[in-house]
């Protein structure tokens, strides 16, 4: 498998630049994520990996070697659309075969090949059915069987599952992420669903407006994003700014926030706030808390998601998630109080 490094690359069209002066690398073997808006560079940055889009700056390299002169075919690449992109003439088979066919691997070892992307992708005993035949999930395998049965050094994603339901999507990632660690491939994944980054990925880029805006960790960018497009595009999170304290940030009402750092702009997410109506303490160390009333609380079987009115100072409504553990919803317009740990307040850039 190989290594993948990207270093100053740049692309730029008639009205847009897609890609800014972003450096990146993918480690042998990981499963990296790139996230963003639609629009954001994310396609055109797997696409300039891939071959199909020249950079104009930069370069690309795979185990050191520069790729930006070598085409598509040469490049040891296995690549997924969001569509699939399956030859509706053909089997299952005879799609998993075509890249084989044109390595010029026929017979009884094209056969032999075939044979074990259809164990490895749960296909075993679909090898003569038609895609028309096939269900979105089964036609997603085909897919990948057939981008990686010709052993590539890298595994390009396009959005995978995008064209899949929830709860198929949800399986999908699973098998996805089992197929991935079994291969070993180093595997690149275009996605704009915030859950299916952080479920697939060891590590995560964000993109917006062609720049690398944060790169880490699932975890780490969700628990300590360093700017609010990254807290409020992976998750939710309520930001609050205001003036600086030697402890904390004072909101324009007045209201005080202990918050560590030097920073102006806090983010906390929803769920690391908690809800007390006006008859339940609050304990110590939900140091942090604001008064309000609550607008609207919306169940949904695990939790409820409580949207609370608190002061003009804050901005606009806090949103807050809590877990459904005493079967209790809070009716609209109770007073209530919501608090926090300043342990769980990351200061971030604007």
């Amino acid at each position: 498998m190989s290594r993948v490094d990207l270093e100053h690359v740049s692309k730029r069209y008639a009205v847009a630049t897609a890609l800014n002066d972003v450096s990146l690398s993918f480690r042998d073997g990981e499963f990296f994520g790139l996230l963003g808006p639609s629009g954001s560079g994310k396609t055109t940055l797997l696409r300039a990996i891939a071959g199909f889009v020249e950079p104009d700056e930069g370069s690309i390299s795979f185990d050191g070697r520069r790729v930006e002169n070598v085409p598509v075919h040469k490049r040891q690449i296995g690549m997924v659309f969001q569509n699939y992109a399956l030859f509706p003439n053909l089997t299952v088979a005879g799609n998993i075969a075509f890249g084989l066919s044109v390595r010029r691997v026929t017979g009884a070892e094209a056969s032999r090949q075939v044979s074990e992307m259809l164990e490895l992708v749960r296909l075993t005993g679909l090898n003569e059915r038609k895609p028309r035949e096939l269900s979105g999930g089964q036609q997603q395998r085909v897919a990948l069987a057939r981008a990686l049965v010709t052993r590539p050094k890298v595994l390009l994603l396009d959005e995978p599952l995008g064209a899949l339901d929830r709860r198929l999507r949800q399986e999908m990632q699973v098998e996805l992420k089992d197929i991935q660690r079994e291969t070993g491939v180093t595997t690149i994944f275009v996605t704009h669903d915030q859950e299916e980054a952080l479920t697939l990925s060891d590590r995560i880029a964000i993109i917006d407006q062609g720049r690398l805006m944060q790169m880490g960790q699932p975890r780490e960018i969700y628990e300590r994003p360093a700017t609010i497009f990254a807290a409020q595009f992976l998750g939710d999170a309520n930001i609050f700014i205001g003036k600086r304290e030697s402890d904390g940030i004072v909101l324009p009402d007045g209201e005080r926030i202990r918050a560590p750092g030097t920073a102006t702009t806090v983010v906390v997410r929803p769920e690391k706030m908690r809800v007390f109506a006006a008859s339940r303490a609050v304990p110590a160390e939900a140091s942090n808390r604001i008064e309000g009333h609550i607008m609207q609380a919306v169940y949904s079987g695990a939790s409820v998601t409580y949207h609370i009115r608190v002061a003009r100072g804050v901005g606009r409504p806090l949103l807050v998630f809590a877990q459904n553990l005493e079967g209790e919803v809070l009716a609209p317009e109770t007073s209530v109080t919501v608090a926090w740990s300043p342990d769980h307040t990351v200061p971030v850039e604007a």
